[in-house]
């Protein structure tokens, strides 16, 4: 299976950026109204566009911060305890949708998923979850190796299966246990490499963005490229961080 391998779902529409407001008619604002400040029925809109933003990978996280901040306190649901119960129903919505989006977007890894989740692109499963299942099912958990690593990898497993073995008799070997801990700190050096070579990759993405708000065209196939770039990197991320967690798991119990 190529380490690029993903599954296609159908893309989410963008939506309709104007609506009216139900109490006095006026343009509304995606959570509320600017004219009458009446909290707005929930609508069917991504996270990027519940805060007015373009499906863009960088983003200014102090002052997405700022927004929710200030959207939670217009939002809060205590501010509408006296007005009616359908009100106070959207404002829970709101409220609930707000700190969704608002957790998914300041995590650079979350906010990439998603982004390509609206993009028809969902990752193969390497959770915690997963590995959990598979194991209470007695069936094989998807991986998704990387080619570079694989003979790495085996080579760890084996330390690890040899590792367990004397962990059951008692026995210590403390060249094994320092030649385990250093190959999880290289792992997690990996990662955190692959981390900014993720984030050049949102430059890319971003620049296609650029020139479609710009009227110019973007082919199909510089989005497929852009969109398998980024899979490729996060199933590789994935694999490695899953790794480093079962490696900790057997140094430390």
């Amino acid at each position: 299976m190529s380490n690029s391998s993903f599954t296609t779902i159908t893309a989410k529409p963008a939506p309709q950026e104007t609506q009216s407001c139900w109490s006095c008619g006026t343009m509304r604002a995606a959570q509320f109204c600017d004219s009458c400040g009446k909290v707005q029925p929930p609508r069917p809109v991504d996270y990027f566009s519940f805060f007015g933003l373009p499906r863009k990978l960088n983003l200014d996280v102090s002052a997405l911060e700022k927004d929710f901040y200030e959207l939670s306190r217009k939002l809060h649901p205590d501010l509408n305890a006296r007005s009616a119960s359908q009100e106070q129903e959207w404002s829970l919505q709101q409220s609930s949708l707000l700190n969704d989006a608002y957790r998914t977007l300041k995590d650079p890894i979350k906010r990439t998923h998603y982004l390509l989740k609206l993009e028809g692109v969902e990752l193969e499963e390497q959770s915690k979850s997963a590995t959990e299942q598979a194991r209470s099912s007695g069936q094989l958990k998807k991986q998704i190796v990387p080619p570079d690593l694989l003979e790495e990898v085996f080579e760890l497993n084996m330390q690890l299966e040899e590792l367990r073995m004397q962990k059951k008799m008692g026995e210590d070997d403390p060249a094994l246990l320092e030649e385990i801990g250093k190959q999880r700190l290289e792992l997690e050096q990996k990662n955190e490499a692959l981390l900014d070579e993720l984030k050049t990759d949102w430059k890319v993405w971003d620049a296609l963005i650029d020139r479609e708000q710009e009227s110019q065209p973007v082919s199909e196939d510089e989005r497929k490229r852009a969109r398998d770039k980024m899979v490729d990197l996060l199933n590789r991320r994935n694999y490695i961080r899953n790794l480093v967690r079962d490696v900790s798991e057997v140094l430390e119990n």
